[in-house]
């Protein structure tokens, strides 16, 4: 049977009322049933006519081992028109009976009271439908099938005994009430004293054909939940409930749930007759009559004060839980973005970023600066969350939060460190009402509430921090969102101490590196330009280098390096290397004697973890032009531009980085250079960028040189090639040096 699977009651109570609550007389007959089945001697079905064929209603046994309907009296068995011979299934039962759900399915098809009264669970009463006079069969007179239509049926059923052993048989009782047709309020009455009246819930019946849809009835339980008794609430709609904390909300949406005839079931607040407020769970039911027409609406009010307050009380906690992992998430993401930038605007735009829209509409940054001893204060960034107000909030400078005396908080907080939190703004400041610009830029922001707090870091005052809150919207800033923002304040104030750090000690490095590094010298039949770049991604210095010098025989030693690492101690490697290069080649050693000794200088000195170098010689050649013999230990291969604009790399004999071994013994490679040769060398900063292959990179470069002119001033090639190559934001120091091969007396170097 479809009906009877239990996986279709799950949710239904086992302790519903018994026949003791349905009135004394149905006790009474009950136990009288009871008696009559069970004795510890066994089942006396025989007795079962002369106990329930007086019954005053149509009742039924059901076999709970076999679920099959073994008995019914006279008013049962009129239910099916004699059409149903016992014993039978309990849904045959049901469809001779032409009974079905009040949306006329047939109980085969859905989890009816009888499906769960055949399971042996108790069903406290529940209405259905007797759907049509086909139970009668072609003989139905038109008298007859007009009776059958529109027949409510009440049922109430319950097992008779409790299991004792496998082989008991146990039967369960079914009754059936007629609520709609003959003698409808008859037996409507009845349901109300048999079964509700003796129930805790609260119950109404109000009745939808009267004006005002008013009470027609209620059981003591509702004048035990509200106060009201029976004569003061007869005639009236239940509106009388509502007071003046009631939801309009709820209230529309069980009005139109009653204009469209459907169930709803809302928690409103209510007020009883002394005025005290409970939290009322309505659950409203169209009843409907066999023409689908609501006679009635049954409803069900119950008190769920106590489970309002825990479930609020739960949101609440939820809800702090929830505002504290927001904020826990917005201190690291700040702290996360602030942390990345290396200069103190670039903290302040960070930190507008964040809190705008997490905290505020809007939002400055002020920062002092001290130049040259005089202290100033800078609005380093600004934000709003409507983009065209931003100029509003820059423009207005320190009276973004004035408070209604007129004094300054940015100023309070930028000198005496003092934070201010405003929670309602006054709508004309006193301090500028003769101002007209400040006046019309403060009401276009129309802010509501503010907060500011200092930025300081390791005892000094770097600027402060604004928030605030735009009307109609913006809420009212409170103790524990300026907690928050002084929270925030602190690590801005600490990231921008940072990078006022860094920028110091990016400058006093870059400057430092620079002072290592030689002035181009001037050298007949060359021009010559260098760049020298410094990484932005960190404070240290680095360790490349060039270098150009005149010896002694007349030829011209190049050379170009970088020592591994990235602070002082390559710097200083640096330039002890550099050093002794210079020394090896005023000797007139050959570049790969130079490289050579370079070497065991840094491995028998331990001068320096690993560098890379090319050091190459330009000597006049003997038919005209120019000779170069280079040395490449491990670095990045020089490049030629002939003067018909042909690009070559020069990768001669490259051998492994100064410092990694000496068992390879150096080459050099000899290359023949004409007038209007242009020779570049560079360091791998120039080529090794995030996401770039240096190999493509090195294209570009000679793509680059090729397509110039001849002619071009090497200064503007250099420009154009670093163009090219977009080097801004470096992560490693770089080197460029470029020299044109021009002839006898050629130009100096620019």
């Amino acid at each position: 049977m479809t009906g009877r699977t239990n996986g279709d009651h799950g949710d239904v109570a086992t302790d519903a009322p018994g026949p003791a609550e349905l009135g004394p007389d149905f006790a009474t007959e009950a136990q009288r049933v009871r008696d009559a089945v069970v004795d510890p001697s066994g089942v006396r079905e025989p007795d079962l006519p002369q106990v329930l064929h007086t019954a005053p209603a149509a009742v039924a046994l059901i076999d709970l081992g076999e679920g099959l309907v073994t008995y019914a009296n006279d008013s049962a068995a009129a239910l099916t028109g004699g059409r149903a011979s016992l014993p039978v299934d309990i849904d045959a039962w049901s469809e001779a009976a032409g009974l079905t759900d009040l949306s006329g399915r047939p109980m085969r098809d859905t989890a009816s009271p009888l499906s769960r009264v055949a399971q042996g669970i108790p069903v406290s009463g529940e209405p259905v439908a007797v759907s049509d006079a086909a139970r009668r069969g072609s003989e139905a007179t038109e008298e007859e099938r007009e009776e059958a239509e529109g027949r409510l049926l009440w049922v109430t059923g319950f097992p008779l005994s409790e299991v004792v052993n496998e082989d008991q048989r146990r039967l369960a009782l079914v009754v059936f009430l007629q609520l709609s047709g003959a003698g409808a309020q008859r037996h409507l009455e009845m349901v109300r004293d048999r079964a509700v009246v003796a129930t805790e819930l609260s119950f109404t019946i109000s009745d939808p054909a009267r004006e005002q849809n008013p009470l027609v009835w209620v059981n003591p339980a509702f004048t035990r939940l509200t106060g009201y008794e029976l004569d003061e609430v007869l005639g009236r709609n239940c509106r009388f409930l509502q007071g003046p904390n009631t939801d309009p909300a709820s209230i529309s949406r069980i009005r139109t749930a009653l204009d469209e005839e459907r169930p709803i079931t809302e928690v409103l607040l209510n007020y009883r007759r002394d005025g005290t407020a409970f939290w009322n769970q309505v659950s409203i039911t169209p009843v409907l009559d066999g023409q689908g027409r609501v006679v009635n609406f049954v409803g069900v009010q119950s008190d769920v004060t106590e489970r309002v307050m825990v479930e609020n009380e739960r949101r609440a906690a939820l809800a702090a839980a929830e505002e504290t992992r927001e904020q826990l998430r917005l201190l690291t993401e700040s702290t996360s973005a602030m942390s990345a930038s290396l200069d103190t605007v670039g903290v302040a735009e960070a930190l507008a970023r964040i809190v705008v829209p997490a905290m505020a509409d809007f939002c400055c940054v002020d920062l002092l600066e001290d130049a040259e001893g005089n202290a100033s204060v800078r609005r380093a960034a600004v934000n709003h969350r409507d983009e065209t107000k931003t100029d509003e909030v820059r423009g207005l400078g320190r009276w973004v939060a004035p408070t209604e005396d007129g004094r300054d908080p940015i100023g309070q907080a930028l000198g005496s460190g003092s934070p201010s939190l405003l929670p309602e703004l006054p709508v004309r400041p006193a301090g500028i009402s003769d101002q007209p610009d400040l006046l019309r830029r403060y009401e276009a922001l129309r802010p509501r509430s503010a907060i500011v707090v200092p930025l300081r870091a390791r005892g000094q005052m770097l600027g402060a921090l604004t928030l605030g809150t735009e009307l109609p919207y913006g809420r009212r800033y409170s103790q524990r969102d300026l907690y928050l923002a002084a929270d925030l304040a602190a690590r801005a104030g600490l990231a921008v101490d940072n990078a006022r750090l860094y920028a110091r000690e990016h400058g006093a490095a870059e400057t430092l590196q620079r002072s290592l590094l030689p002035a181009v010298p001037r050298m007949a039949g060359m021009t010559i330009a260098s760049r020298y770049l410094a990484a932005t991604d960190g404070a240290q210095v680095g360790g490349d280098w060039y270098d150009m010098l005149s010896l002694p025989d007349g030829a011209v030693g190049l050379a170009v390096g970088d020592v591994v690492g990235h602070d002082l101690r390559a710097a200083a490697a640096m330039g002890e290397l550099r050093g002794v290069l210079r020394s090896y080649a005023w000797e007139g050693l050959g570049p790969a004697d130079v490289v050579d000794r370079c070497d065991d200088v840094v491995q028998g000195l331990g001068m320096a973890a690993m560098a890379t170098a090319v050091y190459a010689r330009l000597e006049r050649g003997e038919q005209g032009g120019w000779v170069l013999r280079y040395s490449n230990a491990g670095h990045p291969p020089p490049l030629l531009r002939r003067a018909d604009g042909t690009v070559e790399l020069l990768t001669g004999n490259l051998s492994p980085l100064i410092g990694a071994t000496r068992a390879v013994t150096r080459e050099e490679t000899t290359v023949h250079c004409g007038h209007g040769d242009l020779l570049v060398l560079h360091t791998d900063g120039l080529i090794e960028a995030p996401g770039a292959d240096p190999d493509d990179r090195t294209q570009l470069i000679a793509d680059t040189l090729a397509a110039q002119s001849a002619d071009m001033p090497v200064e503007e090639l250099c420009d154009r090639l670093l163009g090219m190559l977009g080097v801004d934001g470096l992560r490693d120091d770089a080197v460029l040096l470029a020299i044109r091969l021009d002839g006898e007396d050629g130009p100096a170097p620019a």
